[in-house]
């Protein structure tokens, strides 16, 4: 990212909009977009295989959940925010991560332009292939203000995706476990 020539395509923008790009209230919008968007954006150039440690499983057979997990991102179609909250749970086999790079691989993920469908998956596949555990489930609960603010304008609605693999997706009663417990 180019911070100089992203300035100039968000002045550009304001004033295709409609607006005086050099209104007191706008003059430094394009810096404040700019340091917004490395935050908005700061997934890019992250890969979680490499920023999250797996450790050896020393027995732990049970689900592992974390739940509730706050998330932002930005919907690849409008440009506009999508938010919810993700819940991940697995089986582990041989390996298990630490507690908190659950949620740090959800911010990865979020932190670029997405769909929630691809964003629902990557954490999954990403936790199997990290861990290889005897299954994996993820649920994620959104609103997108793209439905929100424009298109159909339906305030109260939230979207729910999943991903399901090993035991999570062949044994109703591993999913049922997990999902009884993430509500």
């Amino acid at each position: 990212m180019n911070p100089e020539n992203l300035q100039k395509l968000i002045g550009r923008l304001i004033a295709e909009i409609g607006e005086d790009p050099k209104r007191e209230g706008l003059l430094n919008t394009p810096e404040r977009v700019v340091r917004s968007f490395a935050k908005l954006y700061g997934g890019y150039g992250q890969d979680p295989k490499k920023l999250i440690k797996v450790f050896t499983n020393e027995g732990c057979d049970e689900m592992i959940i974390a739940k509730d997990i706050d998330f932002f991102s930005t919907c690849e179609h409008h440009i506009l925010p999508f938010f919810g909250r993700a819940y991940i749970g697995y089986l582990p086999n041989d390996k298990i991560i630490g507690l908190s790079k659950l949620p740090r691989m959800v911010e990865i993920f979020a932190r670029r332009l997405q769909n929630q469908e691809r964003l629902t998956k990557q954490i999954a596949d990403t936790l199997n292939e990290l861990l290889q555990p005897k299954g994996v489930g993820v649920v994620l609960r959104a609103q997108h203000l793209c439905m929100k603010a424009r298109g159909v304008e339906k305030q109260n609605s939230e979207i729910i995706t999943s991903a399901f693999t090993g035991l999570f997706k062949s044994n109703l009663n591993t999913r049922s476990e997990f999902l009884n417990l993430i509500r």
